[in-house]
């Protein structure tokens, strides 16, 4: 669950959000399509929840924990977390 000590870019955000999926879905980060709604992946409750606090825990940004589905792309998530980072 390692990330880079400044995670902040999109991209990198991007690169390790599409990890964390991959973790918990029990398949390689080069499969999950960063455009595909997180819940066609079959992501649900419990690993969203996990997916929330691994934010919490790795970017430290306090986030709902419904933020896995008002914002369900690992695209659309790491540009709203980038932007938290940055405070924007």
């Amino acid at each position: 669950m390692s990330a880079p000590a400044a995670v902040q870019s999109p991209e990198q955000i991007r690169v390790w959000l599409a990890d964390r999926v991959g973790y918990y879905l029990q398949r390689p980060a080069e499969e999950i399509d960063h455009a595909v709604p997180l819940t066609e992946y079959g992501l649900d409750s419990v690993y969203a929840f996990a997916l929330c606090g691994d934010i919490e825990d790795t970017l430290q940004l306090s986030v709902d924990p419904t933020l896995v589905w008002d914002v369900n792309t690992v695209d659309a998530l790491a540009g709203h977390l980038s932007g938290l980072a940055q405070g924007v």
